[in-house]
């Protein structure tokens, strides 16, 4: 009887597809994660190198370029630093330490808007 089968087992990935490694995540990488965090580049990407963080990241340069702005792009793609953030859903894009926007693509004036905010303060 089909209704007495055995049960699938669930199991949870991230939305990266499961290759981030979040298995190995430990008290000491998210030391190191957030130590990384408070170093390197102004701008960061975070996300696993997919095609919607490698078009962030395009745009993110694209928008850059239109505000004349000469900032390096950091891409971080180790799990513990993108979950030092708080990010659970890439790709994400961090300014001055501060996660500005996660879970979609941004486009070029989105990016515009975003920068030209948080460098007003």
């Amino acid at each position: 009887m089909a209704l007495f089968g055995k049960k699938k087992k669930e199991t949870t990935t991230c939305d990266c597809g499961g290759c981030c490694g979040a298995e190995n995540l430990n008290a000491e990488s998210m030391e190191a994660a957030k130590d990384a965090q408070q170093e390197g580049a102004r701008i960061k990407i975070l996300g696993s190198g997919c095609k919607k963080c490698n078009d962030l990241e395009a745009n993110t340069k694209a928008a850059l370029a239109q505000l004349g702005m000469d900032s390096a792009i950091d891409h971080v793609t180790d799990f513990s630093q993108i979950a030092a953030y708080g990010v659970m859903t890439t790709p994400a894009l961090v300014v001055d330490g501060k996660v500005v926007s996660y879970g979609k693509v941004l486009k070029i004036d989105e990016v515009v808007e975003l920068l030209r905010k948080v460098t007003s303060k």
